[in-house]
């Protein structure tokens, strides 16, 4: 009785060991996983703890790109600088939609575009649709110049919650709202982009925060 008592408790003993190392493995497997940071159309932009894509891998017009990419897994977060002016506004909501999508409930997307109401004339000509001139220029195949109230209703419509976090007002006043520049870096905004020094504006983007509900 003695021995069969011995072999119970530790039998009950292997038994719960083993279940704290299964449910432990199963913890640290879970928290292994770092959170999905995808920065859409990066061109040479890299910024820590944020995976660069190009169009190759992610076509914002190209819904079987993020099936291919992403599989059954959803990002936490995009980050997208200076390429929705690229896209007909057609496109731009479609892409917006996408990204809508493939975000996780809570997901972020931080989108960043040539604010049309920044008064600065060579500014302007630089982003218009077309760009300056020369065929070459990046801002050659621009489609659209977006205000604030423009491009927020575009996220709204796909079904975003959105925080205007950089943008020009129609008198062509400039608004900050304090972001945290950390949980997404935008390089053309006013802290980060060389050209805006001691309290003059000499380049800014119009920038806002989507959210997906939860």
């Amino acid at each position: 009785m003695l021995l069969e008592t011995r072999s119970g408790r530790n039998s009950g003993n292997l038994s719960a060991t083993f279940c704290k190392a299964k449910n432990q493995k199963r913890h640290t497997a879970h928290m292994a996983i770092p959170p999905l940071h995808i920065i859409l159309g990066a061109g040479s932009q890299t910024w820590d703890g944020w995976l660069p894509t190009q169009k190759a891998q992610l076509d914002l017009t190209d819904r079987r790109s993020f099936e291919r990419y992403f599989g059954d897994r959803r990002a936490d977060a995009f980050l997208c600088e200076h390429v929705w002016e690229h896209l007909s506004e057609a496109q731009g909501l479609e892409a917006a939609r996408l990204c809508f999508d493939f975000l996780k409930p809570g997901g972020l997307l931080r989108c960043a575009v040539p604010d049309a109401n920044f008064p600065d004339e060579a500014y302007q000509r630089t982003v218009q649709v077309g760009g300056p001139g020369p065929a070459d220029h990046p801002a050659a195949d621009h489609q659209i110049v977006y205000d604030h109230a423009r491009f927020r209703r575009l996220f709204e419509t796909a079904g975003f919650q959105v925080e205007l976090l950089e943008y020009c007002d129609e008198q062509g006043r400039f608004h900050y709202h304090g972001w945290d520049v950390a949980s997404g870096p935008i390089y053309r905004s006013l802290l980060l982009d060389h050209r805006n020094r001691d309290g003059s504006l000499g380049f800014v983007s119009l920038i806002l925060d989507a959210r997906k509900p939860f």
